[in-house]
């Protein structure tokens, strides 16, 4: 890009991917075009609807979009590990399968559209096999693109709405029991199914980001944003640190998947990161929390905020304005942890290409129009999904400015496609996310469970601060671990069904709960022991797995605490942009301040000062984690205690310069 020596981003992302997904098949011949055609045509009824709604409402084209993404997911996903990328005839029985199933509900042989929604909670025996078999073919589905840990999860909870009525009726979490008929019924022919809220998320909102992060891919912007990531800091000595961070950023709005990001990131500049000096551990865990803020970043968080503003019926750009402060502390601690690591690792400036930042903006800084386009139609009271197709069309005619990317007639289909194609794991988790609803709706279990986290709290203690705090960890905890197992998506959406009612029965403010479920949720992405986006940098740097996973953890550790303050405090609201501005202003410097003593606290290093030995980073982690309780008392005692640290760091470190001195 300018003069022809700019990097390409290898192995870019065309779309927005959900966040565990296994490897698509690269599909050749027939089946390719076959699966192209259908996923165009599926991406063209996904913005026909945006301006022209189908007449028989939501949920009729819920069914018609999951008839014509389903069954690609079996064309396009193996069965099994390995490098097939010829589907077999079982693939290609499944998917017709698929199609007939899905498409029942509306068609002649099922009694229409409308005879079907008739015999709700009255299903005829031929609904009940058409039912049982699309719930296979969801958990299947879901098991091809995210591996074995959601279908277990989603049979776990196919079990206990059967069997929960044989359990002793005294247990909190017994009910009055489902027998096979209703289960079928809550699934196939209720909104909060397989045709739920999450689904209804895929198929509006989400398949529109995909398409349009298509769109900019292949119009060249996925190549700007990485080149102008290394022209801004190539006179740094942090250059080769501040470049990953900035262009996982910025290729998060191309990419909704940390996983991905950190992998397209890696590519690039891992070879920069090396020729600095950085071990290969500390690049990888960099690189991974670098890729995960592509999930936290406005103005394209990823697929779990679109269902954060369903859930709490706000709109996209409110939810987009809780994430902004919680961003800037997260890249803020980042940032600060690639400083540190520059002076504790003793690394090196490295060539950067001659073009400068400036030069690339002028040519190529159009690019950023549709972003700002998205946020300003958002403002002006557009709808999401209207702002989206807007700002594909704009990024379609500015590409016209680019005779290399020139979005051509067949370059626009391939976008539109591979939009599609990279929504079809989103679309099968939210499928299977729909068993875990319906389920959890027709027993009650979340409130259940939300009484027995919030018992388990109060036998410990009666205080209702300590009791909050107490419901707060242990709510943390089990997010971590559920993070673990399924993807961010269904992650979240089983964390609010469940932990949602406890907090808001504690008192905590809805958007607090839901954005403290969301970022545990998009966390488990640098939690060991998975971590999938640290595995993939991993293999990008060739460091060792688990020190990598625990570097990243180190680098988005600021994102892990952040969250307790939502919640735990009557001033974390703040930290969502929610309340006067003089109290948002205080409370992000105060916040910053938490994010410096955590950064010092775990890179043993003070900028400006020195290195901090164990007292000082002791003192200063304690006074990360005063200073996001945000309480007058426990913010003066967290000052203090990190005016202390730099005050013994700087001690020590002239004490250190003197004994040479008295030694010569």
């Amino acid at each position: 890009m300018g003069d022809g020596r700019s990097l390409e981003v290898e192995g870019a992302v065309a779309a927005h991917h959900d966040e565990q997904e296994r490897p698509a098949r690269v599909l050749g011949g027939w089946i390719g075009v076959l699966v192209a055609v259908v996923a165009g045509a599926a991406g063209g009824l996904t913005l026909w609807q945006v301006f022209r709604p189908l007449a028989q409402g939501s949920q009729f084209y819920l069914i018609v979009f999951l008839a014509g993404t389903l069954p690609l997911v079996f064309l396009a996903y193996r069965a099994r590990g390995g490098r097939g990328d010829e589907p077999g005839w079982t693939d290609g029985g499944l998917a017709g399968l698929a199609f007939v199933v899905c498409l029942y509900p509306i068609s002649p042989f099922g009694g229409g559209y409308d005879g079907f929604l008739d015999r709700q909670a009255l299903l005829e025996p031929v609904d009940v096999v058409f039912g049982a078999v699309l719930l296979i073919l969801v958990v299947e589905a879901a098991r091809r693109t995210t591996g074995m840990a959601l279908p277990i999860v989603c049979c776990a909870f196919l079990a206990y709405g059967y069997y929960g009525g044989l359990l002793p009726q005294h247990w909190p979490i017994a009910h009055s029991g489902m027998d096979f008929a209703q289960i079928v019924d809550a699934l196939y022919n209720s909104a909060s199914g397989f045709y739920g809220t999450p689904l209804d998320v895929a198929a509006t909102y989400i398949v529109l980001f995909t398409i349009y992060g298509a769109v900019l891919d292949l119009s060249g912007a996925s190549r700007f944003f990485v080149d102008l990531s290394v022209s801004a800091f190539r006179k740094s000595r942090s250059a080769a640190g501040r470049t990953a961070v900035a262009a996982g950023f910025l290729l998060g709005t191309v990419s909704g998947s940390g996983t991905a990001t950190a992998v397209s990131v890696g590519a690039v500049t891992w070879p920069m990161l090396k020729r600095a000096g950085y071990p290969a551990e500390q690049a990888g865990g960099m690189l991974a929390a670098a890729g995960v803020g592509a999930i936290l970043s406005p103005p394209t968080l990823g697929a779990a905020a679109f269902i954060v503003a369903e859930y709490l019926d706000v709109s996209y750009l409110t939810v987009l304005g809780w994430a902004m402060i919680p961003t800037l502390l997260y890249y803020l601690g980042i940032l600060l942890a690639v400083e540190i690591d520059v002076r504790r690792f003793g690394v090196r400036a490295v060539e950067m290409p001659a073009t400068g930042a400036w030069a690339l903006l002028r040519r190529y800084g159009y690019h950023f129009s549709s972003l700002v386009l998205i946020v300003v139609l958002l403002a002006l009271g557009e709808s999401a999904t209207r702002a989206v197709v807007y700002a594909t069309l704009l990024a379609i005619a500015l590409s016209v400015l680019d005779p290399e990317h020139r979005l051509t007639p067949g370059r626009l289909f391939e976008a539109l496609a591979a939009g599609v194609r990279g929504v079809l794991p989103v679309v099968a988790v939210c499928a299977a996310a729909g068993v875990i609803t319906a389920v959890t709706t027709r027993t009650g279990l979340g409130a259940q469970l939300a009484s027995l986290l919030v018992g388990g709290a109060r036998t410990v203690s009666g205080d209702p601060a300590v009791v909050l705090a107490l419901t707060v960890v242990l709510a943390a905890v089990a997010l971590a671990i559920l993070g673990l197992a399924v993807p961010v998506t269904a992650s979240f959406i089983i964390g609010w069904v469940i932990i949602g009612p406890a907090l808001l029965g504690l008192g905590v403010p809805a958007p607090a709960a839901a954005m403290f479920v969301f970022y545990y949720s998009v966390l488990s992405e640098v939690t060991p022991p998975t971590a999938l986006a640290a595995v993939g940098a991993s293999a990008i740097t060739g460091g060792r797995t688990m020190p990598t996973m625990w570097q990243a953890l180190k680098y988005a550790l600021p994102a892990f605490l952040a969250p307790i303050a939502f919640v735990l405090t009557r001033h974390g609201e703040y930290l969502l942009a929610r309340g006067p501005w003089t109290g948002v202003l205080g409370t992000s410097v105060v916040a910053a301040g938490a994010v410096f003593g955590l950064a010092v606290a775990t890179g043993g290093w003070i900028p400006g000062v020195g290195r901090a030995g164990t007292p000082s980073r002791v003192l200063a982690g304690i006074a990360g984690v005063l200073l996001l309780y945000l309480e007058p008392g426990a913010v003066a005692a967290g000052v203090a205690s990190l005016a202390v640290s730099v005050l013994v760091a700087g001690i020590v470190r002239e004490k250190t310069k003197q004994e040479p001195e008295a030694e010569a």
